[in-house]
């Protein structure tokens, strides 16, 4: 089977648009997101990934050079702006402090001509993880939770009043966990607690009952540990994953299924020997692959592509199992 690496995944029209942008034509991601309206989950994802491959141009700027009462065309510069100064601090830019103090004005200021609108918070608490000493005050509230460490809880919290259980925005508090000066493991235990916390209040619906799963693939980035798959067939990981399985890939809209959350959900379950689920999981990915997390969890298979290797392996072995042991038609009366 050949595998799709798109981040796209089933969105034709988001998969329409990223070409279109690349091209440097912006009209079909503008209708695009007039389209997507106040549907605030495909709003965040969409604007994401356009961003991602707008940032390689000034495709947007020249959208809001054209239309510059167009909030979405000021939304999609807030939206860029972010994936560069995030670029920069991956990049050890020396520019990075004049790249995040640019995008988080932008995002001020489409977040007071839109207040209604999650992505400008969403787009602050993104911009969090460049503060790894949190500096800022905002970056550096304490938790309602006595577990987890102090962050960007009152941006968090905007986000919440907006759009709740909004998956980027959550996404973006573990990168900012992760991202703090001197990470132990008692950081990382930090993680793992903050991914427990969000699953244990069962948004029904939400990827966010994933994130425990996410919060273990970080630790696996972290250490190296032989018994390290045992853990997924255990208390409580396999709780989280068939909870995600049952509450949020059976509850959910498959259109707003993403390619990453289906991998990470797939993995889950295939390394805690879930092979029915997985392979429910794996038919409603077709073809559509993320390099994670495969690419950290594989165990270092003799070939070119480690990571694909092991998702292959997990797709055959959980399909054979499914096939060998689903109930079989009886015969015709």
């Amino acid at each position: 089977m050949r595998l799709v690496y798109h981040p796209a995944g089933h969105d034709e029209e988001l998969r329409v648009a990223l070409v279109e942008l690349e091209a440097g034509r912006w009209r079909t991601a503008r209708e695009l997101l007039l389209e997507t309206g106040t549907h605030w989950t495909l709003r965040t994802s969409r604007t994401q990934l356009l961003a991602v491959a707008a940032a390689r141009s000034n495709v947007v700027g020249v959208w809001l050079a054209e239309e510059p009462d167009n909030y979405d065309a000021q939304l999609m510069a807030v939206r860029v702006a972010v994936e560069r100064a995030l670029r920069a601090h991956r990049q050890q830019h020396s520019q990075t402090l004049e790249f995040e103090i640019k995008a988080r004005r932008a995002a001020l200021l489409a977040a007071r001509r839109a207040p209604y609108d999650p992505v400008p918070w969403v787009c602050l608490v993104a911009l969090a993880q460049i503060d790894t000493q949190q500096l800022r005050q905002e970056h550096r509230l304490m938790s309602a939770e006595p577990m987890l460490p102090s962050g960007p809880w009152g941006l968090l919290y905007e986000v919440n009043q907006r759009d709740p259980y909004n998956r980027e925005a959550y996404h973006r508090v573990l990168q900012f966990m992760l991202a703090l000066d001197g990470l132990r493991a008692s950081s990382l235990a930090a993680v793992v607690d903050f991914g427990w916390s969000v699953a244990g209040q069962r948004p029904v619906g939400s990827p966010l009952l994933l994130l425990p799963a996410y919060a273990q693939i970080e630790q696996r980035r972290a250490r190296v540990d032989p018994l390290w798959r045992r853990q997924w067939a255990e208390h409580p990981a396999l709780d989280y994953t068939l909870n995600a399985f049952h509450d949020w890939f059976r509850k959910a809209p498959p259109g707003l299924r993403s390619v990453a959350d289906l991998n990470h959900l797939a993995y889950a379950l295939w390394a805690g020997n879930q092979y029915l689920e997985a392979a429910e999981v794996f038919e409603a990915m077709g073809p559509y692959a993320a390099r994670e997390p495969w690419a950290s969890v594989h165990e270092g298979a003799a070939a070119a592509d480690p990571g694909e290797a092991l998702l292959l392996r997990a797709r055959a072995e959980s399909l054979s199992f499914a096939r060998n042991h689903l109930p079989r038609a009886g015969p015709h009366p």
